[in-house]
């Protein structure tokens, strides 16, 4: 039974036929791109379950890859991995930032992939699962948990899983402050291994979509977020 399929975008032939070995042995269907434009187009025409991208790749980097996946409708709620061979954390953040759901450094081991596309998803699948319609308003902001949607002033917002999974988890929370471990474990899950400074860039992110809706999320200096009343 197939797991997924996963569209790895990366120029390094032998990294996707590497990859593709090691998920196919995971059950994953794999399909290859060796540069943005083909890995968009293939994403627009296949809607793959996931994306893994690396950031460096000739003609269209792999950040303006996440950017365009995730302006498009038709591909704006798939999850994205990126792969980078670069340490520093503004290039992971700035990832982050433009939507992606997570990033693997270079060189990483299959195992190590493996598990992070299964984190990934799941917390994917547990968003799109069916669940009891609950609907939170607060003033202009919606949350509508049944139908995974948030609008803001009558607007429709386009959230990532995490970034829905994040605000849902502190709107059914008002007034308690949670600190930034918790709110891992909240939104990304205790199976990933992340810095605390990935919650602030998603909370960031967050703000920014939501817009005069985002006040209600406040920042706890020196401890972490929360929901207001």
């Amino acid at each position: 039974m197939v797991k997924g399929t996963v569209l790895v975008i990366d120029d390094e032939r032998d990294l996707i036929e590497l990859v593709s070995y090691n998920l196919k042995k995971e059950g994953y269907l794999v399909k290859g791109a060796y540069d943005g434009e083909s890995g968009l187009a293939m994403a627009v025409r296949d809607l793959p379950d996931i994306v893994l991208v690396d950031l460096m790749l000739p003609g269209i980097d792999g950040l303006d890859v996440c950017r365009r996946l995730r302006s498009e409708t038709r591909t704006a709620r798939i999850p994205i991995i990126m792969l980078t061979a670069k340490s520093a954390e503004s290039d992971r953040i700035v990832g982050l930032e433009l939507g992606a759901d997570d990033y693997v450094t270079k060189p990483f081991s299959p195992r190590e992939l493996a598990a992070r596309i299964k984190a990934v998803l799941r917390r994917t699948s547990a968003q799109l699962a069916p669940v009891p319609s609950a609907v939170i308003r607060c003033g202009e902001l919606t949350i509508d948990s049944g139908r995974r949607e948030v609008s803001c002033e009558g607007k429709s917002i386009v959230l990532t899983a995490t970034e829905f999974r994040l605000l849902h988890f502190l709107a059914d929370h008002p007034g308690r402050v949670f600190s930034r471990p918790e709110l891992i474990d909240a939104a990304l899950g205790r199976e990933v291994t992340v810095v605390d400074r990935t919650i602030d860039v998603h909370i960031t992110g967050l703000r920014k979509k939501l817009r005069n809706c985002g006040e209600w999320i406040e920042t706890v200096r020196g401890f972490g977020y929360r929901f207001k009343e």
